[in-house]
């Protein structure tokens, strides 16, 4: 008896994990985990953006000392995107995140602006590689937010539907917060970085 007790106790546990995969269990680990590596991307596309700013900051300085206004727009918006300590999976946490991104994403195209009114700048070899690699910082970031947007998304059908909202339930999955509207549109729109454009052709008289 003993014997036939000690070759079967594995039975049950085999249950509880069938149980556990045919609930949805195994499929919101995989997605949170996918959630939190597409956020660590996310963080690490801005924090590459955030690196790049000083240098761009200084090389403009060199050029354009008396812009100043506009300099330290970006300066100050750089801090305080790089001060905010965020929680994406506290809304409000994620919202202020947005906001700052956004105000550094505004104060970036001003600069840009500004920029166009000095040709040995926008000339300048460390400049055009500035602008290289800001370009680039871009695109990456719109990469990863949409990457990170569809990945809360297939987390939050599955613990929505049953029977994963039972599942999530049961072991405190709650549905995660993501970029709203009306931010991704601010911010999926990157500041123009495109120097060697042609100017508009001045009206005749």
């Amino acid at each position: 008896m003993r014997s036939t007790f000690r070759a079967l106790w594995w039975l049950p546990v085999l249950a509880l994990g069938a149980l556990l995969s045919g609930c949805g269990y195994n499929k919101i680990q995989t997605l949170d985990e996918q959630t939190k590596s597409g956020w660590s991307e996310v963080l690490n596309q801005y924090q590459r953006r955030a690196d790049l700013i000083p240098n761009l900051v200084n090389t403009v300085k060199g050029f354009a000392a008396q812009e100043q206004a506009v300099l330290i727009g970006v300066t100050e918006a750089r801090a305080k995107a790089s001060q905010i300590k965020v929680d994406a999976n506290d809304p409000a946490s994620l919202k202020q995140f947005q906001d700052s991104q956004g105000q550094l994403s505004g104060a970036l195209s001003r600069l840009m602006v500004v920029v166009e009114k000095y040709p040995e700048l926008k000339s300048n070899q460390n400049f055009l590689d500035l602008q290289s690699q800001l370009e680039g910082t871009e695109n990456r970031i719109t990469v990863a937010r949409n990457r990170y947007i569809q990945t809360v998304q297939d987390y939050n059908i599955q613990v929505r539907q049953f029977p994963g909202n039972l599942t999530a339930m049961m072991f405190g999955y709650k549905v995660k917060p993501n970029f709203t509207v009306e931010n991704e549109a601010q911010i999926s729109k990157p500041p123009t970085v495109d120097f060697n454009a042609a100017p508009a052709p001045k009206p005749t008289g």
